[in-house]
């Protein structure tokens, strides 16, 4: 009983500190300032307006972290893509770009949507 009562007591105390790590990983954005980038750096140029629709990437739901989103905007896989440099677009100007995507709202599905559900359903 008393080592199960440690570990319960081990893992209450160490979880505030894991949880403010994680919290710390996370980047912060300003999602208001992103919107501003997302259109001046006409990215709704190829990723439409609501993060999908247009002929780049589907961007909603997001599904890259912070971290692995500028990683990927530095130096793309696609050569339709192009490469932001730290020049062009700061770490933190791609974090407001990224916390903007997160607060994208997702699409429906499909069976969500009266008019669609009703169609694959066959009635």
């Amino acid at each position: 009983m008393r080592k199960i009562f440690a570990g319960v007591a081990a893992f209450a105390f160490l979880m505030p500190a894991v949880y403010a790590q994680s919290q710390a990983a996370a980047p912060a954005g300003n999602a208001q300032a992103g919107k501003d980038l997302y259109l001046r750096y006409s990215c709704y140029a190829c990723h439409g307006y609501d993060g999908h629709g247009g002929a780049g990437a589907r961007l909603v739901p997001m599904r890259m972290t912070g971290e692995r989103f500028t990683a990927y905007v530095r130096g793309p896989r696609t050569p339709q893509m192009p490469t932001y440099s730290t020049k062009l677009l700061a770490d933190a100007q791609l974090a407001d770009i990224w916390a903007y995507i997160k607060s994208m709202p997702v699409s429906p599905d499909a069976k969500d949507i009266p008019l669609l559900a009703r169609i694959m359903s066959g009635k």
